[in-house]
């Protein structure tokens, strides 16, 4: 990163029912370590015990494109409290769990089929050593990921909650065939590894106005730039080309008659008309396409990291979250 910051710790202290939660601190109860995937790649993954040995169930959380489980770390410590056996892990090639381009910064895969295939080879042994329900939450990509998993029936969770989820990327108002087209030529000209837009003109300086597509609350925005600073590994820029023609091509089997349609899963998807990253239309349309979806709706309240959102705003999502999961995913007796 270029520069040191100044950070008010503080404000990074959440207050919930008891103990203060630091947005800037692993919880001393919470374990990092590493797993192995199919073809002995290292990721990395953060465990907690749940209050009550997990009495609750089991979650098991999963970030977005350029993410890491640091950022959420309010999140999964109240799912935590809440009797809820935790698991957050990182994609393949971002994050503390290396990378798969060219440089440190761009993210690249070579097919989202990477990403299915990990977290299915992932969710076996993690499903065979918790107890139930089993749910799934994830955010953006991770969204998108979950749900071309739950398509190719290589997962069977309880209940799954999209944050925000990345079921269409927002762009320029073209057929999703042509968007396609348009990144498979762009793909093959030149390197795919090579970053797809610009970060910053500065190297390793945010670019200007990214706040303002993730969240009302400055020092929620400021917790990631801290674990960035004191964890140089988490950072992550711009996606490559080869990302978005991938990208593009999953979406479309997203997109294919009758693909959420055969998801008997409850599914919750939480969204925001506000949204610039991903598009608002396609995660409500997936609510509704998916047997047993529901909407959690929000609007310019919200820009589209909503767990990471001012209090007002973040209660409301939580709040919806644990009524959701209470309904369709209720403790095991």
């Amino acid at each position: 990163m270029a520069g040191k910051r100044r950070f008010a710790i503080p404000d990074t202290l959440t207050k919930l029912g008891g103990d203060p939660i630091d947005r800037r601190a692993i919880p001393a109860h919470a374990i990092e370590s590493r797993w192995q995937a199919g073809d002995d790649h290292e990721l990395r993954r953060i465990d907690w015990p749940g209050a009550g040995e997990g009495s609750r169930g089991s979650v098991l959380f999963l970030p977005g494109r350029g993410d890491f489980f640091e950022k959420y770390l309010e999140s999964l410590e109240e799912w935590h409290r809440a009797g809820w056996k935790v698991t957050a892990a990182d994609w393949r090639g971002q994050a503390g769990s290396g990378r798969l381009g060219d440089d440190p910064l761009t993210g690249h895969v070579e097919d989202f089929d990477v990403w299915v295939r990990d977290l299915a080879h992932f969710w076996k042994s993690w499903k065979s050593d918790t107890p139930g329900p089993h749910v799934l939450i994830a955010h953006s990509m991770g969204g998108h990921i979950i749900a071309r998993a739950l398509i190719d029936r290589v997962i069977d969770p309880d209940a799954v909650v999209l944050s925000a989820p990345m079921l269409g990327m927002a762009g320029p108002p073209l057929p999703l065939a042509v968007l396609h087209s348009v990144a498979r030529v762009m793909a093959r000209i030149g390197s795919p590894k090579r970053p797809a837009w610009k970060w910053s003109e500065k190297p390793g300086e945010m670019p200007a106005r990214r706040r303002e597509l993730l969240t009302h609350d400055d020092t929620r925005y400021e917790d990631e730039l801290w674990w960035r600073e004191h964890r140089p590994e988490l950072v992550m820029g711009p996606g490559s080309w080869g990302w978005v023609e991938r990208a593009y091509a999953s979406t479309r089997e997203l997109e294919k008659p009758g693909a959420m349609e055969k998801v008997q899963v409850p599914v919750l998807v939480v969204s925001t008309s506000n949204d610039k990253l991903v598009k608002h239309e396609a995660a409500v349309r997936a609510s509704k396409r998916f047997p047993r979806g529901e909407l959690l709706e929000l609007g310019e309240e919200a820009h589209h990291e909503v767990l990471r959102e001012v209090d007002a705003v973040r209660d409301r999502v939580m709040d919806g979250i644990a009524s959701f999961l209470d309904r369709v995913a209720p403790a095991e007796q």
